[in-house]
């Protein structure tokens, strides 16, 4: 009776109440997470270490990400994707308290390194399963829609809290200390531990129970081979990240000191947080207009690869810039032209994957960006050391180039989804099949 009684108060899930629930993580997870960002890197140099551990540290935590992004994979798909979004919040409020410790302690580096790789332990519940309860809860709603504009306005969304986040970390880090926005940081992941338990539920989709750990791993494993690196147009598009995902933490992190620098006050913390608040600002504007560029083209890849090609080019013109205001314009160009290619990558990817396996390949795909960011997190960290920031934006942006041809690549397959513009209650894109298992054919 109890249960019944429940199912007939709840609300009943629409396409809006979905995207209204998926709105809030995004908002409540960027505010969390964005308290740190604008004073990460001037508190690593703070706890005594240099720009290389300071680099090694991030590198430490993409590694972090890239261990376990198949293991937690495989929460998302057998205990489902709310499930994994819980233990994520959880494990980062406590890993983020633990940084904190390591600041008041001036700990050494190695310390640092097993902490990041927890970090990243954390932020491996939430790649792929929150994108994938999206789209699964969508099509389990008949959402009639595209997936460019639901992407487009969590950018939005994600971006406005990236830009408050930012800006009150660098203020409260200026009028207290540099580890007070982390306990915050703490205490918001927290309260969006309760807001998902509270308004979460695991819609189109059913977890695969009773299989032990290593044989769930082992399926996830082989669902990423043949549903990523064996499908030819997704192989491509993935191999792509390590080069835009792996640059960009990167690039994201030395624009605060780089910014000081320009600045000629290393004690204006503020001014750091500036970089990020710039980059939410832009990735306001690029969620705004993503929608818009992807109907210049044909195709998405013609959008994907117009926003990668500007990234290269202003990274190469941020590298021989000396002008603070300058700085900023450049930034700001390269916020809009990252931020209007993440809509239109991830509605392209998930109109190219079935739904069993989304969490798994969408997984996939944030591993190969983190693994980016473990190789040459390091690389750049030390090129600043050697010939200071400008001479690593300028290896960014060579670096960034590098994924254009992988893009042309993936093209090449002329996938369906390329074209696609709405998604169908099937769940596939006009003109493609439904999405099963055969839905796209391995090459």
């Amino acid at each position: 009776m109890t249960t019944r009684r429940q199912a007939a108060t709840s609300p009943t899930p629409t396409p809006r109440r979905v995207q209204g629930v998926y709105y809030t993580l995004m908002l409540g997870n960027t505010l969390a997470a964005s308290f740190i960002w604008g004073i990460n890197t001037l508190f690593l140099l703070d706890a005594g270490l240099s720009n290389l551990e300071a680099f090694a540290a991030n590198a430490f935590f993409s590694a972090g990400m890239f261990l376990f992004e198949i293991p937690t994979g495989v929460v998302a798909d057998t205990l489902g994707r709310r499930a994994s979004y819980l233990l994520g919040t959880l494990t980062l409020a406590v890993t983020t308290v633990m940084y904190w410790l390591l600041w008041v302690w001036q700990s050494p580096f190695w310390a640092w390194a097993i902490v990041s790789v927890l970090l990243g332990l954390g932020f491996t519940f939430f790649s792929g399963a929150v994108d994938a309860w999206l789209v699964d809860a969508l099509r389990a709603t008949e959402y009639r829609g595209s997936l460019e504009t639901v992407f487009g306005r969590a950018l939005i969304v994600s971006s406005i809290a990236m830009l408050a986040g930012s800006v009150l970390g660098g203020v409260v880090a200026q009028l207290t200390d540099l580890g007070v926005p982390f306990l915050i940081r703490g205490g918001v992941l927290l309260i969006m531990f309760v807001v998902a338990a509270l308004l979460m539920r695991d819609l189109g989709f059913t977890p695969e129970r009773g299989a032990g750990p290593i044989a769930a791993t082992r399926t996830v494993f082989r669902a990423s081979v043949k549903y990523g690196l064996g499908n030819a147009p997704v192989r491509w598009l993935m191999l792509a990240t390590p080069f835009t995902a792996g640059v960009g933490i990167y690039v994201f992190y030395a624009l605060q000191p780089y910014l000081l620098e320009l600045w000629g006050d290393e004690g204006a913390y503020s001014i750091a947080g500036l970089a990020a608040a710039i980059l939410a600002g832009g990735g306001v504007v690029g969620g705004l207009v993503a929608p818009y560029v992807r109907r210049l083209f044909r195709k998405r890849t013609s959008a994907i690869l117009l926003a990668i090609g500007s990234s290269a080019a202003v990274l190469v013109a941020l590298a021989f810039t000396e002008d603070f205001w300058l700085a900023i314009a450049l930034i700001t160009l390269w916020g809009i032209a990252s931020s209007v290619d993440d809509p239109v990558h991830r509605s392209y990817l998930n109109d190219m994957i079935p739904s069993k396996q989304r969490a798994t390949v969408l997984s996939f795909d944030s591993l190969l960006g983190s693994g980016g960011g473990a190789v040459f997190q390091p690389f750049l960290g030390r090129s600043a050391d050697l010939g200071g920031y400008g001479g690593s934006m300028l290896w960014s942006g060579i670096l960034t180039a590098i994924a254009v041809p992988f893009v042309l690549l993936s093209r090449a397959q002329q996938a369906p989804a390329d074209s696609a513009v709405e998604v169908t209650s099937s769940g596939s894109a006009p003109g493609d099949e439904p999405a099963t298992d055969a839905a796209t054919p391995p090459a």
